[in-house]
């Protein structure tokens, strides 16, 4: 099996919502569900979070956090961590558990290194987002960090089944077409509308804000507006200003090495990338923590 038959298998299984994930991803989203109702109060939060180590681990570490520490007051429990944080940044916590659990633990070496990079990809993107959203689009920068966590939902299931089939790390060939097909035509059955697909299957399971649903939806079939205005475009930017390339990016060079002064604009009394250059630390300290 070749890796577009591969895709194709996977495309047909996700349209008829046949999706595998681990038991892992069940508990999580049983969480999910727990800290989502209405009544849910502080100390139940703290008590459901206390229950999977390396989620409280995450969310005091994010807690401690430049972006979130504004007054070096260090919290040293999942109570006090929650309370600072509040429910909407718990939610996309444990958003990254379940993105983290879906790609799986795989022992091999190839595969483990693409989820790692494609989880330091994305905890940059969330941290950009973060700090774009607060200081550049004036939109939630919870939701917006929230939609960086899980942009990457359809590559996380992509690797989770790359054990089963290696074909799925191959880079894509389009040497195989022939000479009058016309490139456009190649694009419309593109890896991405197959990510789009599978991604939207998987969504489907997470319960996701409408909001952030429509800004994967810009990511992946979007144009980004410059500056930025909508949470989609926030996405696709800090998705172009990440530092870790995501490892199933299919752009070439040329593409992805763009100078940082091209997408540079005014904000204010500032521009973009001094904006960016302040909130290095931020960034920095709260990817770093979402890593965790």
């Amino acid at each position: 099996m070749n890796k577009t038959e591969a895709l194709d298998l996977l495309v047909e299984q996700a349209l008829r919502d046949d999706l595998i994930f681990s038991a892992s991803v069940a508990t999580s989203l049983r969480v999910q569900e727990a800290i989502d109702v209405a009544d849910c109060s502080l100390d139940t939060a703290a008590k459901i979070i206390m229950n999977e180590p390396l989620l409280a681990a995450k969310v005091v570490a994010v807690a401690n956090s430049a972006a979130y520490n504004r007054g070096s007051n260090s919290v040293t429990n999942v109570r006090s961590a929650i309370a600072r944080l509040g429910f909407n940044t718990l939610r996309a916590l444990v958003a990254s558990l379940v993105m983290r659990q879906i790609a799986g633990a795989s022992k091999h070496p190839v595969i483990r290194a693409k989820i790692n990079q494609l989880w330091e990809h994305s905890a940059q993107v969330a941290a950009i987002a973060q700090v774009l959203a607060r200081r550049v689009t004036k939109l939630n920068p919870d939701t917006a960090m929230f939609a960086g966590i899980v942009h990457e939902v359809g590559g996380f299931y992509l690797l989770s089944r790359a054990e089963e089939f290696p074909c799925l790390l191959e880079p894509d060939d389009l040497s195989g077409a022939s000479d009058d097909q016309n490139f456009d035509e190649l694009e419309t059955v593109s890896t991405d509308s197959q990510e789009a697909i599978i991604g939207r299957a998987v969504l489907k399971n997470l319960h996701l804000p409408s909001e952030v649903n429509d800004a994967l939806e810009a990511l992946w079939y979007g144009l980004r507006a410059m500056p930025p205005e909508t949470l989609g475009d926030t996405l696709l930017l800090s998705n172009e200003l990440a530092r870790t390339l995501s490892p199933l990016d299919t752009r070439t060079d040329s593409e992805t090495n763009r100078c940082e002064s091209e997408i540079d604009f005014v904000v204010g009394e500032g521009t973009l990338l001094s904006i960016l250059e302040e909130s290095e630390d931020e960034v920095i300290t709260l990817s770093a923590a979402l890593i965790i």
